[in-house]
């Protein structure tokens, strides 16, 4: 739900409804004439004076890059944790959460296309400092922010200043992404971050390029980054789309990388398509397709693998993976019954990877 005390802008109908923000942006460097190149994402778009990244968000005013991102979220809710999702995080928990017009991504399935393929001024939207954005969260006694809904990548300077200062207030603060980022800038904004979920939509370049407008490497190379070089917690979805990447092959390749190079015990999140966007043709994923992946997730070796988007399925429950006894039991985002032991197991004393309080 929306935080009724922020009235949302009118809608803006061109680029130049908002001006550009003064906050300038970190990663990029100066060309001569004027010419910039960020480094925020692996695009490292070029720009000519007054040209926007491909993002939307980051445009070259007279050589100095600066976000058009930047006070004006087009989304803002209280939520079950678990929408972001993340299970293995203060599971039962909520936090307001947050997105902002534009994406470097271009996925032909986009639930929020008409946010995230647009400039941040032409939605709806609501005027918000990091200021106030962390004292709504604590007027309303939520202790987590969490950035969802469109891409953080594409409102880092924002996100980056929201989670300072909600670390100086002790708050959580955690961050949906696809992942597609350069490392230097994700390290820098993980220093804020305590969990990510991170979504690798498919296993092969191919997909990536014709159907997301991007490349996987880069997303691999972000999820290992996290893993290996910051101390933020990790999750992984993956949302399982008919006709595009709903090969068990292709899944199989995916959890065995997970299991290799992120490790067995990280959760993941096979989730079902719903038709949206360019893709609104397509049928939404069958249950029994899911499933089978699920399986296969399994047998590769992951430990606390879940279907999501699937309400009510025992597998969005949390079980011990020693005697498979259902720990945290789901229902849809709403958590139904707790029997852990604050992660631990109290059959067999097992303690689950992630952060319980």
């Amino acid at each position: 739900m929306a935080v009724a005390s922020l009235a949302p802008a009118s809608r803006a109908t061109g680029a130049a409804a908002d001006p550009v923000s003064e906050r300038e942006v970190d990663y990029y460097e100066s060309l001569p004439g004027a010419r910039i190149q960020c480094h925020v994402c692996p695009l490292d778009c070029t720009l000519e004076d007054g040209q926007t990244c491909f993002c939307r968000t980051r445009t070259n005013v007279s050589g100095r890059l600066r976000t058009r991102a930047y006070n004006n979220p087009c989304a803002l809710r209280v939520e079950a944790i678990e929408k972001t999702p993340l299970n293995h995080f203060r599971p039962g928990s909520k936090c307001l959460t947050l997105g902002v017009g534009g994406c470097n991504a271009r996925c032909l399935y986009c639930q929020n296309w008409e946010q995230s393929q647009a400039l941040p001024e032409e939605v709806a939207r609501f005027e918000l400092t990091p200021q106030r954005a962390v004292q709504a969260a604590l007027d309303r006694d939520i202790d987590t922010i969490a950035f969802n809904y469109t891409e953080p990548v594409a409102f880092l300077e924002y996100a980056l200043d929201i989670a300072k200062l909600a670390k100086t207030r002790k708050l959580n603060v955690v961050c949906a992404t696809a992942g597609f980022i350069n490392p230097d800038p994700l390290i820098e904004f993980a220093k804020y971050v305590d969990a990510f979920v991170v979504t690798i939509k498919g296993f092969n370049e191919t997909f990536y390029h014709d159907v997301l407008g991007i490349r996987l490497a880069p997303v691999l190379l972000a999820v290992k980054t996290i893993r290996q070089r910051t101390a933020s917690w990790l999750e992984i979805a993956h949302l399982i789309v008919p006709a595009h990447n709903d090969d068990l092959k292709q899944t199989r390749e995916l959890c065995a990388w997970v299991c290799s190079e992120v490790g067995p015990t990280t959760p993941v999140h096979l989730a079902r398509f719903v038709p949206a966007y360019k893709l609104d043709t397509l049928p939404q994923t069958p249950v029994p397709v899911l499933e089978e992946a699920l399986r296969a997730a399994r047998q590769t070796g992951l430990k606390h693998a879940y279907l999501a988007n699937v309400a009510p399925h025992p597998a969005a429950n949390t079980c011990c993976p020693r005697c498979s006894r259902p720990l945290i039991e789901r229902g849809g985002f709403d958590v139904l019954k707790r029997s852990d032991d604050h992660g631990q197991c109290p059959g067999c004393r097992l303690t689950l990877p992630g952060v319980w309080d």
